[in-house]
């Protein structure tokens, strides 16, 4: 696996190194020891798939806090997503920086998310597919999110909206709000 560092410190875009021959590809998408080399957190704790229907389709952007705060690897098995993760971690230097990446079934590239950044994709066809390992079990009392069209954060989605949940809708806007802090 190739290991390329976002411009937000931690978190990495991972591409598999894929063996072809006449029978197909053969990829790694996770191995420890690799995770380990690159001071990346190893354990998972859960898997959790999300399959949607409408292009267009919005989820985000979500994470959660102490003593839940979760690393993911994701990657989108089938389809493809625009994928958007924000530093939350207010000692970093890239604090409410965002970082954008096309995430597809073809590329079958990965992103590795450190804990304390928020989450979210907007889905680029119909029938996408997203895979992702988590660091840490889902606790509803630790979950938070940020919207997606907050004007402090300034993320330009590629397409409008379609579908998103009323609960993505709700989350205050940070100049309201003590997200993170």
């Amino acid at each position: 696996m190739l290991f390329l560092e976002t411009a937000l410190k931690g978190a990495y875009l991972i591409d598999p190194e894929p063996r072809v021959d006449p029978r197909g590809l053969f990829a790694r998408t996770f191995c420890v020891e690799e995770f380990k080399a690159h001071g990346l957190n190893v354990f998972v704790a859960q898997c959790n798939l999300s399959l949607n229907f409408k292009r267009g389709t919005l989820r985000g952007l979500h994470y959660q806090v102490s003593p839940a705060s979760e690393t993911k690897l994701v990657r989108c098995t089938a389809g493809a997503i625009f994928d958007v993760i924000v530093d939350l971690r207010p000692d970093s230097s890239t604090y409410l920086g965002h970082c954008r990446i096309e995430l597809t079934s073809e590329n079958r590239r990965m992103l590795y998310i450190p804990g304390m950044f928020a989450h979210g994709f907007q889905t680029l066809v119909n029938d996408t597919e997203v895979f992702y390992q988590m660091g840490s079990s889902y606790i509803p009392a630790c979950q938070h999110g940020l919207r997606y069209d907050d004007p402090t954060l300034d993320i330009k989605w590629p397409i409008p909206v379609t579908e998103i949940a009323d609960r993505d809708l709700a989350w205050p806007l940070l100049e309201t709000s003590q997200h993170a802090r």
